[in-house]
């Protein structure tokens, strides 16, 4: 039988941990879609992915991709063959101008990851520098955000997708010039991802890292890889920051 101090011990030790995390952060670098909102969620990625892998096919180049790539539910992973196999051609340029037009148009169904529009205010409120640090257009993200009323919590500090599609995430591209602009040392950022790229970005730019993971398959893969500090919701964040703020953010 495991006692009570045995089950409360590693619970406290998390929370202490996320604390540090929080109270550290003079700048906080989010992921875009998982942290802040699921892009896809009324808007099927599996069959952007597929409608990206017709167009491939009817170019006679659906042998850019292996065969685990052609049914991969990822737009994002086909982007990356793509640019692997013909990297700074026009095709990859038109594959990534349809990627962000598919992007744009799940804007509008994109789903509101709880309790990230309230968190993104509150840090931006208590004067935390907010950058977005993403695999996606630049684009997309200035429009959701827009719908949601929190541009003007990140601008100008929105760094997504560039031409050069070999400084995606897991590279720390886009991290460092988060950082460069914002003129924040490594060590007082941190940065909230749920995937194992943005974790390996983040340790690559020297940035602490949060993990966010909405279902027990993405947190043990960020376990695994190497992240002290997963949640499965943002709501112990964002308690955290109105008890920082005391009677005047309550």
């Amino acid at each position: 039988m495991t006692s009570d101090t045995d089950q409360t011990e590693p619970v406290t030790e998390r929370a202490e941990g996320l604390r540090e995390l929080v109270a550290g952060a003079r700048v906080v670098l989010w992921d875009f879609d998982g942290p802040i909102c699921r892009l896809f969620a009324g808007y099927s990625a599996d069959r952007v992915a597929g409608e990206l892998v017709d167009w491939l096919e009817g170019q006679g180049l659906k042998e850019l991709l292996t065969r685990e790539e052609q049914v991969h539910p990822d737009p994002h992973v086909l982007l990356g063959a793509v640019n692997r196999g013909r990297h700074r051609s026009d095709l990859v340029a038109d594959f990534e101008d349809r990627l962000t037009r598919e992007e744009l148009r799940a804007v509008p169904t994109a789903w509101p990851t709880a309790y990230a529009d309230p968190l993104i205010r509150t840090w931006a409120a208590l004067g935390v520098g907010l950058a977005i640090t993403t695999n996606n257009s630049p684009r997309v993200v200035s429009a959701y955000l827009t719908t949601r009323g929190l541009l003007d919590c990140f601008a100008p500090h929105i760094y997504g997708r560039t031409q050069d599609l070999h400084l995606l995430k897991p590279d720390p591209y886009c991290l460092h010039r988060a950082l460069g602009a914002m003129g924040v040392a490594p060590g007082r950022a941190l940065m909230v991802g749920d995937t194992t790229s943005d974790l390996t970005a983040a340790r690559r730019a020297g940035v602490l890292f949060l993990g966010y993971a909405r279902s027990e398959r993405k947190a043990k893969a960020l376990k695994q890889a190497g992240a002290e500090t997963v949640v499965d919701s943002l709501e112990p964040v964002l308690r955290l920051l109105w008890e920082a703020a005391g009677p005047a953010g309550a």
